[in-house]
């Protein structure tokens, strides 16, 4: 079983990455990455996708032309963990090196 993250880890992480917002409703972050073009989105989420699938953790997504909406949540914790925080470093990482 994972574990949620405490109100101290879910605060740092939050204050450490201003640009994840916390979803309403639910134990989530989201974040909207914006691209110069389908193409360069797309590869972005084949990246995200390859380092999720090696983490065995995956983010909920929606794509739109060159835009990829990311919400990060673990169902088998029932909301944030070390999963997504991890995740979520490896998705800027990757939007970064892609000019987002």
């Amino acid at each position: 079983m994972v574990a949620k993250l405490s109100t101290n880890e879910r605060e740092l992480f939050l204050k450490n990455n201003p640009s994840w917002s916390v979803l309403e409703n639910r134990d989530a972050v989201q974040k909207v990455f914006e691209f110069a073009d389908f193409n360069t989105a797309w590869g972005f989420m084949n990246r995200v996708a390859l380092a999720a699938e090696k983490a065995d953790h995956h983010p909920e997504w929606f794509n739109v032309y060159n835009k990829v909406e990311i919400s990060l949540t673990t169902h088998d914790a029932d909301g944030l963990s070390q999963r997504d925080v991890e995740l979520a470093g490896v998705i800027d990482r990757v939007a970064s090196s892609m000019g987002s």
